[in-house]
Formats: structure tokens, C-alpha cells, sequence
């Protein structure tokens, strides 16, 4: 009798174990019951390079693929408008004289070609001849460990399909298998939107093309292979399938397998891109012998060791940062769903969670590449004519990119925009002198692409100076040199590497400025990213003088290089040229509105909810503007953003979290967050009422609409800023958390000053925190009206019961 009932009380354990775990919600695996219809219902993958877009269709599963460094064109000729900085005085005279409407126009003689497009490599399909009713179908993403699956069943036969793409190996892998024996049958074929061929020999599958070598929206396919020897970007895409019985058959475009159990097929990818400044033709890397090598060492090794070895690279960055928000009632449901039932206000805390972690494992699948940093959709592109070229955007959406690189724990992810940024300097240096007239220092305007493109766009004059011209980037790309090192302590990357380049944008800065006529330091011609002023004769235009955004991002240049230069204890003379600029500039302005003003003048604008927040860029991204140093722009910040409204695009919507997080409101920075994963309807799905507008697709894709990454990375940048905020000099604990996140705990969030944070906090409490130095230091943690000084040394935790 006491031996059944010990049985019984297991039998009850197991099931309510099992119940518990079918009713836990994930705050790490995106899951659902159907396969996807459309691009924003589809799981991605990627190791950097090579992404994947797996849709999961039963008998037809196709995965788009794509490399990082295909895009279209060539090395760009940095000397394309070798005059144009000839109209520099006449625009500076037709704003002096207030004839804003001619600056307009002789703004745009200031203009030169548009970006390069990232381009789509191919698309690949696994056809199943499988017929009969499809049940218990089950598809998933889990971001713990970058892994992929489908699982469903067919008259009783149990298929799965297992997906990763790894960086040790470069090389995507994709396992399938049947439950009952010779039940697999597929085929595997391969397309491409660019100029290409597919063949098959010795059983492997080969797509070899070539990307376009000029942008141009209307750029012809050609669905014939056309090899021009001397231009444009080559790629090789190779497939072949490993079968442990079967037989593999093949035909003259497809390669397939019949009969069997268990399969493997290995996808390896490579393009000649061989640098920014190099030809990809002619001084090009052999794609073809990379994509062979790459393929036959992976082919070689056992499945699991792959597996293995994918894991624990992944792992090594992602599981630096675990993030716990106490207890939630939300039931287990499909992704599409949780989104649906979060958009009608109720309680979810792991999806908030698997947010934030999902923002860094696209960071991790999409920035791994020297030189070329994630675009505008990562790495995850299927369109010919992409969105905004999927190119680099860098009034705002590149950088923000990159908010959470430091901030949670992935430094090296932060690397190819680093180097890029290098890259930029070459080319910016031809920019600087042939389109503003500077001779020293280096300048990068509104957009770029992967052949570092500096120069601004505009297509010669054909295009809005709101956007087309505005030549702030460097200085808003040089402040990532100084949160790399600053984050990091990496003196040696700092001396060698980042101050050179950050000195580049300070100095043509100070050789772009001139004073107004009180003295003040100005920048003229300016523009305020994308958004236009009403003048007191009502036109509407764009060019002005001494805008506060560009002003607020030289302020932050000119102060990070300062730093820097201290630190690094160098270029005495130079560093006080900066600080005695710094002390001429036109002065922050508070409008009649109570506002910061974003225009020379008290003007309003035409879009008064303006997407773009760029006057507020010392407030966040920059930390010149803070509540406790400088309260009256603090205040003028936050009346800006009640102007503007909380109703915005995704990537916008981000930028705004990260704002009022700065300002210490952390209930409106997590009502905005509630609003950046509101449901947004897949762009091509027709529904009675269709949910439109920014927010997040049912696969956690950024809704800007279209989709646009940088939404996902300000999100989940901005948890992390609602936790910690930091300086050189001080830590900030807990600094915006809003009312929901009573209870919690974080661990591995790093701070400014090479510091590592973990904590534990109650009833909106801080209790303990423990602090980890990576190389040794001072700093003051601050939580409420308490602070701390603290020493560590090199290596040292400290935990402290607050």
C-alpha cells in the first residue's frame, strides 16, 4: 500500500511538473502553432555574415538567405563633386540676409549621389513530397542558444527540422527527421532575384551570381547569368546533403534525397567583398574557393560537434546579462498571440523580457563582420529594392543600432561599426574638403553603405535638403569611440585606433563653425535631421543656421575628445582649442512654449510631432543635459517630448524610452515601452481591421512600418538605461523603474568605467547589488538619496546589502 502511494504521489508530481512547464511562459523561446505566411512572421538567424529567414512550411519550407557584404555597387569615388563646396558662402550670405527660401535651393549644389543598396543573395526551398494531414505542428526560435525548429506530424509520422547558423564554422546547418523509417523525401532548390546560375555536380548544389554595380531602384532582372569580369560584387552560394540512409538523387538545377530517415544539408555562402576601398572584381576574395572550404571542413565534422560548438560560441556572449522581473500570471500562448493580449494592457513580464534579450540576440546575429556594421534591417533582407536602400542611416538609425552593445554586456559586437567608422574617416576626409571647403578633419553626412560612402546624398540637387544635407554623423559617430572605451577601459584601442578618428571629426568641426552676430559659435548651412521650421513670412523650409541638434552633437564631439585627450594625456594645444570653442557656442534656447527649441529661432515646426527628437541628443544619446545638472533643459526636455506625443514610429518610439528613462520617469519610459511591442499586422496580410502603424510584428520585428531593426535595439537598450546609468565617475541604480517592476533581479549590465553590475531589488527597493571591475577603479553608486564610494581592484567584486 505505501509503495502505490509513493507512486501516486509521483505520478502527480510528474504531471504537475509537466503542467508548470506547458504553462511557464518563455522569456527566451518564440514560438508558434502555424508556419509563417509572411516575412514578418518568419524566425531569422545569423552569425554576423550569413543570415537566414526560416518560414517553416511543411511542404514547402523556404528560407531566405543573405550576406552581409553583398550589396550593390563598388568602391565609391569620394571626389564626385570636387566643386561643391564653391556654394558654401552663397548659402551662408542668403541666410545671413534671412532668405531662407533661395538657402533652400543653393543648399542642394551641396548634394551628390545616393547611397548602395544591401541586396538579397537568394531564397532557398525544401520541398517535401509528404502528403496527408498535417497535425501538432510546432515551430520555434529559442534565443538561449540561437536554435531553430519545426516539428509536425503526417499520418502519424513525426517530422522535424532543426536550423543554426554557426560562426566557428560559418556554415548554416539544417537537420531533418522522420520518426519512422525512409519517411523523408525532399528536394532542395535555389533562386536569386540578382544576375545568376544554379547548377548541380558531385552532389552539390552551387548558385553563383553577381550583385548589381550601381544603385538604381529600377535596376532590371535579368534571369539569365550574365558574367561581367570586371564589375560588381560576386557571390557563391553551395549546398549538399549528408544522409545517413537513402538515396541522394539530383537533376540538372535541384539536388533532393528519397527514402530516408535523417538528413543533414549544409548551406556555406560567400561573397569577393574584400574591403571598403577595394574593387570586389578585380582585387576581389576568390568567393568561390572560401564558400568550397568552408563547406568541406564543416561537411567533415560530426553534427553534434557542430551543435556543440555553435552553442558555446553563442552562449559566451549571450548569457553574459540574465534579467528576472518577478512573478507573472500571463498564460503560455503562441508569440502572435502573447503580442495581441500584451496590446490590450494585460501583464506579461516575459515577454518584456524575452524584448530585451531578443534585441541582443539580433545584435549578436547581425554584427559580427569588421567593417560593416548591421544595416536598417540587420542582416535579414529578401527585397530587391529594400526599404531606404536597407542602407546605413546615420542621422539616427546606425547609431542607435548600437545603444545596447555596451550597456549590456556585448562590447564585441561592437567592433564593425567601430572599424567602420575608420573607414568612413578615409573617404571623409575627401568629403570634407570637396563639399564644405574644410581642410582639416574628416565629415560624414546623412547616409552610407558598405563602401563607406561619405559624401551627402541628394542624387545632385534633385533631392529635400531636410534630409539630403546635413553633414553632423562624425560627430555623433565619434561619441561610440568614447563609450567603447569608457565602457571598456581599452586605453590601447583608444591611443591607437578611436582618439585619431574622434581628433578627424573635432577638427573639421571647428573649421566648419563660424559666428552670428553676437560671437556666438554657429554651424551655417544647418539642417535639424528630417524636420522643417515655419519662418515668420510662412515659408516652409529646411536650411537655417545654428541648429540645436548640430550644435548638442558637436558640444558631445568636441567633450569626448577633450577626454580623450586627457586621458591619454596628449595634444595639450589642440584640446584647448576645443575647450575654448565650446565656451562661444550659441546657448541651448527654452521657447515661449516652455520647449527646447530645436531652431535658431523660436520657430514652430510643420510637423510639431515630428518623428526626429535630434534637439534632445544631450539628453540622450549624449550626457550633457541631466535632471540634476542642468534641471531647466532637463524640464525644457521633457516639455519637448509632451509636445511631440508618445504616438511615433518604432525606432522613434525606442529613441523616446531612452529619453524619459534620462529624465528619471520610468512609469512614462515603460508606457512607451508597452506601446514599441504593440501588434502590428504583417505589411502584406489583409485583415477587416487591420493593426497598422509602429509597434512590433508577430515575429518581434521592429514595426517602423516597414520593418527596421534599430526600433528592436533602442527597446532593448532602453531596459538596460531604466536599471543603470552611468558616467566616468558614477553609477546610478534602479534610476527609472517603473511601478510594474517591484521585484527583480539583473546580473551582468555593465556601467561606464569598466564596471559590471548585478542586483536584487523589492517592493521597487534596492537590496543588494554586487560590482564587478574589469581592470580596476573608483566610482560612486548612487540609488535614491544614498551613495557609495567605492575602490576595487582589477578583477575584484564587491557585493553590498543596500
Amino acid at each position: 500500500m505505501k509503495s502505490n502511494f509513493i507512486k501516486k504521489l509521483l505520478l502527480v508530481f510528474v504531471f504537475s511538473s509537466l503542467y508548470i512547464n506547458m504553462t511557464a511562459q518563455s522569456s527566451h523561446v518564440l514560438w508558434y502553432n502555424q508556419p509563417a505566411d509572411f516575412f514578418e512572421e518568419s524566425l531569422v538567424l545569423g552569425n554576423g555574415k550569413l543570415g537566414a529567414t526560416v518560414f517553416g512550411g511543411v511542404n514547402l519550407d523556404k528560407i531566405y538567405l543573405n550576406d552581409i557584404t553583398l550589396w550593390s555597387g563598388e568602391p565609391v569615388n569620394a571626389n564626385m563633386n570636387p566643386e561643391a563646396y564653391k556654394n558654401i558662402p552663397a548659402i551662408r550670405e542668403a541666410l545671413k540676409n534671412e532668405n531662407y527660401k533661395l538657402a533652400d535651393e543653393l543648399n542642394k549644389k551641396i548634394e551628390g549621389k545616393n547611397s548602395e543598396s544591401y541586396a538579397p543573395l537568394g531564397t532557398m526551398e525544401i520541398t517535401n513530397s509528404n502528403k496527408g494531414k498535417v497535425t501538432n505542428y510546432y515551430r520555434e526560435l529559442d534565443i538561449s542558444n540561437a536554435i531553430s525548429r519545426v516539428t509536425y506530424e503526417i499520418d502519424g509520422v513525426k517530422f522535424t527540422r532543426e536550423y543554426f547558423v554557426s560562426a566557428p564554422d560559418q556554415i548554416m546547418i539544417i537537420k531533418l527527421t522522420s520518426s519512422q523509417k525512409g519517411a523523408l523525401n525532399f528536394d532542395i532548390n535555389s533562386s536569386s532575384l540578382l544576375k545568376s546560375n544554379v547548377s548541380v555536380k558531385d552532389n552539390v548544389l552551387s548558385m553563383n551570381g553577381v550583385a548589381p554595380i550601381y544603385e538604381n531602384p529600377d535596376y532590371p532582372v535579368v534571369p539569365s547569368f550574365l558574367l561581367e569580369k570586371e564589375r560588381g560584387t560576386r557571390f557563391s552560394t553551395l549546398m549538399k546533403i549528408k544522409n545517413t540512409d537513402g538515396t541522394i538523387v539530383s537533376s540538372g538545377t535541384s539536388l533532393g534525397l528519397k527514402n530516408a530517415t535523417e538528413a543533414l544539408i549544409y548551406v556555406s555562402i560567400a561573397t569577393s567583398f574584400n574591403g571598403f576601398d577595394k574593387n570586389p572584381a578585380s582585387d576581389g576574395l576568390n568567393d568561390k574557393a572560401i564558400a568550397l572550404e568552408n563547406l568541406n571542413k564543416a561537411f567533415a565534422k560530426a553534427f553534434d560537434k557542430l551543435k556543440q560548438t555553435h552553442i558555446d560560441d553563442y552562449q559566451k556572449f549571450y548569457n553574459r546579462v540574465s534579467l528576472n522581473l518577478g512573478k507573472t500570471a500571463a498564460p503560455n500562448l503562441p508569440t502572435n498571440e502573447r503580442l495581441l493580449r500584451y496590446a490590450d494592457g494585460k501583464e506579461d513580464k516575459n515577454l518584456e523580457i524575452l524584448y530585451f534579450q531578443y534585441g541582443r540576440y539580433l545584435l549578436i546575429s547581425s554584427s559580427r563582420t569588421m567593417g560593416v556594421p548591421a544595416n536598417l534591417q540587420g542582416i535579414w533582407n529578401p527585397y530587391l529594392n529594400p526599404p531606404w536602400s536597407s542602407n546605413y542611416t546615420m542621422n539616427i538609425n546606425l547609431e542607435e543600432n548600437y545603444w545596447l552593445a555596451e550597456n549590456t554586456n556585448l562590447s564585441e559586437m561592437h567592433l564593425p561599426l567601430l572599424s567602420f567608422i575608420k573607414n568612413l574617416s578615409v573617404t571623409g576626409k575627401i568629403t570634407a574638403k570637396t563639399f564644405y571647403g574644410v581642410n582639416e578633419g574628416w565629415a560624414s553626412a546623412h547616409n552610407s553603405d558598405i563602401w563607406a560612402m561619405t559624401n551627402p546624398v541628394g542624387n545632385f540637387g534633385k533631392e529635400d535638403p531636410s534630409w539630403a544635407c546635413w553633414p553632423l554623423s562624425g560627430a555623433w559617430l565619434s561619441t561610440h569611440i568614447w563609450e567603447h572605451y569608457v565602457f571598456t577601459q581599452d586605453k590601447n584601442y583608444l591611443k591607437n585606433e578611436g582618439y585619431p578618428i574622434m581628433k578627424g571629426a573635432s577638427q573639421f568641426f571647428l573649421g566648419w563653425m563660424i559666428t552670428d552676430k553676437n560671437g556666438n559659435l554657429i554651424t551655417s548651412p544647418s539642417t535639424s535631421p528630417e524636420n522643417k521650421y515655419i519662418a515668420p513670412d510662412g515659408f516652409i523650409g529646411a536650411t537655417m543656421y545654428g541648429g540645436t541638434a548640430d550644435l548638442a552633437m558637436i558640444r558631445e564631439c568636441f567633450d569626448k575628445t577633450i577626454k580623450a585627450s586627457k586621458v591619454l594625456d596628449i595634444d595639450t594645444e589642440f584640446r584647448s582649442q576645443l575647450e575654448a570653442a565650446l565656451s562661444k557656442f550659441y546657448p541651448y534656447q527654452i521657447g515661449k512654449k516652455g520647449n527646447l527649441q530645436e531652431w535658431y529661432f523660436d520657430w514652430n515646426d510643420e510637423d510639431p510631432k515630428h518623428r526626429h527628437q535630434s534637439q534632445l541628443f544631450g539628453l540622450f544619446p549624449g550626457d550633457h543635459i541631466t535632471p540634476e545638472k542642468t534641471p531647466d533643459l532637463a524640464e525644457a526636455s521633457k516639455k519637448t517630448l509632451e509636445i511631440k506625443g508618445d504616438e511615433t514610429t518604432g525606432w522613434s518610439k525606442g529613441w523616446r524610452i531612452n529619453l524619459w528613462a534620462r529624465l528619471w520617469d520610468g512609469n512614462r519610459a515603460y508606457k512607451m515601452f508597452r506601446e514599441l511591442l504593440r501588434y502590428v499586422d504583417p505589411d502584406g496580410k489583409k485583415t477587416e481591421k487591420p493593426r497598422r502603424g509602429g509597434g512590433t510584428y508577430p515575429n518581434l520585428f521592429d514595426a517602423h512600418p516597414p520593418f527596421q531593426i534599430d526600433g528592436n535595439f533602442g527597446g532593448a537598450a532602453a531596459v538596460a538605461e531604466m536599471l543603470v546609468q552611468s558616467n566616468e565617475n558614477e553609477i546610478r541604480l534602479l534610476p527609472a523603474l517603473p511601478d510594474v517592476w517591484e521585484s527583480g533581479t539583473v546580473k551582468g549590465i555593465c556601467a561606464r568605467g569598466g564596471f559590471g553590475i548585478s542586483m536584487e531589488w523589492n517592493n521597487k527597493i534596492l537590496k543588494k547589488v554586487t560590482v564587478f571591475s574589469k581592470i580596476g577603479g573608483k566610482t560612486t553608486l548612487i540609488c535614491g538619496d544614498k551613495k557609495q564610494n567605492i575602490t576595487l581592484k582589477k578583477g575584484q567584486k564587491m557585493e553590498i546589502n543596500w
